[in-house]
């Protein structure tokens, strides 16, 4: 018997998630069908050795936005709120990065005061984009009146916010390079190194790469646009966000289920008509919207023959190579900082000394190569959240990045080898680290792919590149949550705006199948 709905969700990652707790709000008989054997994709909290567990894929929360939060009525606790950035510095005092300040023994007033008029700068900037990162594109083809006066809305709100001058400025630097920006503005290497970093976590960029500072307004975008809502470390880890928007979900009257594969989308008469599981059942809607990545929805489950040949060469040719990794440490005790202390190790750790010693571990990737010193991201959430660890111990958690994808001597044989040399840089910056290691788990970009689903191990499914971004994302033909399959839409990190645990493109694609709908 063939099962029917209104709605098929694929994925039952967090934006598949809010796309169908959004559908079911609406009345539609909405069910989700997610392959592995729990909802939320990389937002969850797994135990990688007896006692210990960890955020194993995304282990920050911020870009989710007031709004989300208040429809679906998320109560979230926060085991820590809106971390600072603390730069570590291998042989004298780190820098801590706050909204509005610098602290460190070796910061200058003229770091600070360059500082400040960054930020202030770059919140303005942000502030100003935030309707365009968070608002569906428009079309570039035949725009509707609809389009055309939203397009209209966004041109005279960002001029009317920025002021003639301000947009200038924005228009002249937004698709350039961070490390040009952040050499003529700012005055301290940790800081510049840094931001730097920022601009290019989960990227497969380099801080001189043309568009990096627009990948910087759109992680700085998201920052703000949470400020007042939820950002930080969840309680419980990551995992606790997928519960409660799954049980958001059910309350609205979705049917979630997991270890369902979808092995194909089914067309009848030129229009999509529901989906076929790996194990021959056959559920049909007349709306699918899938949560996997663009070319998985595409290529693979709807199939080639069903694409025009012209817009089947440009999805071809969406760039999404993954290039960071994840490193989880389970420790007996808290390590030392080196020129630091416990607090400093509260923040958010990065290791980044330079812009150019971020482009520099950049460069081996382009060859398939790995970083001799490769930028991380460092958290200890059990500072935060004590019940990650037994009582006393502790987890480490780092992301990785330029760990590319693809080596050319293959990740079965350099795995170990990269696991112990990450460990002995952190151990420059924690000398007594290896004591206190008691489990190491590495998850290299092949790894994301297979325990969380994600392509080539990108994070954001497509790079969040210029011609990859706002009207053009994934791809033209395919950048309103739409396909060129009728009844086929796109609500993951692919589509607008992109990447992060922002729920947006869930919400715009619920909202798209509804003016469908309607």
């Amino acid at each position: 018997m063939t099962e029917r709905y209104d709605a098929i969700v694929i994925g039952g990652g967090h934006n598949g998630l809010i796309c169908a707790a959004y559908l079911a709000r609406a009345g539609l008989k909405t069910i989700v069908l997610e392959a592995l054997p729990h909802v939320g994709g990389a937002a969850v909290t797994e135990e990688f050795a007896p006692g210990f567990r960890v955020s194993s894929g995304a282990h920050l929360l911020y870009g989710l936005p007031s709004k989300i939060v208040r429809d679906l009525k998320l109560k979230l606790p926060l085991a820590a709120r809106d971390l600072p950035t603390v730069s570590l510095n291998h042989d004298g005092p780190h820098v801590t990065l706050g909204r509005n300040s610098l602290q460190g023994n070796e910061v200058s007033s003229d770091d600070q005061d360059a500082y400040k008029k960054f930020q202030k700068q770059i919140r303005t900037y942000s502030n100003a984009l935030a309707p365009v990162l968070t608002s569906p594109p428009p079309g570039l083809k035949a725009p509707s009146s609809r389009e055309m006066g939203l397009l209209a809305h966004l041109g005279f709100n960002l001029r009317g916010r920025l002021g003639k001058r301000a947009l200038q400025d924005l228009l002249r630097i937004i698709g350039s390079n961070i490390f040009d920006v952040v050499q003529d503005e700012l005055s301290n290497d940790l800081v510049k190194g840094a931001i730097a970093l920022d601009s290019v976590l989960g990227h497969a960029m380099g801080p001189r790469t043309p568009g990096t500072v627009l990948t910087y307004l759109y992680r700085c975008t998201l920052e703000e646009a949470s400020a007042k809502s939820l950002q930080g470390i969840p309680v419980g880890g990551m995992g606790a966000l997928s519960v409660q928007l799954r049980e958001a979900a059910e309350k609205a009257g979705a049917t979630i289920r997991t270890g369902t594969r979808v092995s194909n989308i089914t067309v009848e008469n030129g229009r999509v008509s529901g989906v076929q599981t790996k194990n021959g059942e056959q559920i049909s809607a007349k709306h699918v919207i899938s949560n996997a990545d663009p070319k998985s929805t595409l290529s693979n489950l709807l199939g080639a023959q069903h694409l025009e040949a012209q817009f089947a060469n440009r999805l071809s040719h969406v760039r999404g190579t993954g290039i960071t990794a994840k490193l989880h440490l389970a420790l007996s005790e808290l390590p030392a900082l080196q020129s630091g202390t416990p607090e400093d190790m509260t923040g958010r750790m990065v290791i980044a000394p330079t812009p150019d010693a971020v482009e520099r571990a950049f460069n081996p990737t382009k060859y398939g190569g790995l970083a001799e010193w490769p930028p991380m991201e460092i958290i200890v959430p059990s500072l935060h959240d004590p019940g990650l660890a037994p009582k006393g111990q502790h987890v480490m958690s780092a992301l990785i990045q330029y760990a590319p994808y693809t080596l050319k001597d293959g990740w079965p044989d350099q795995k170990e080898s990269f696991r112990d040399r990450l460990i002995r840089q952190l151990a420059v910056y924690f000398p007594n680290l290896r004591d206190v290691i008691l489990h190491a788990e590495l998850l290299t970009p092949v790894d994301i792919e297979q325990r969380f689903g994600n392509l080539q191990g990108q994070w954001h499914q497509a790079e969040m590149a210029m011609d990859q971004m706002l009207m053009m994302r994934p791809t033209y033909g395919a950048a309103q949550y739409r396909t060129p399959a009728e009844g086929l839409y796109l609500c993951g990190a692919g589509s607008h705006p992109g990447g992060g645990l922002t729920g947006h493109p869930g919400r715009s694609a619920a909202k798209a199948v509804l003016r469908e709908k309607g």
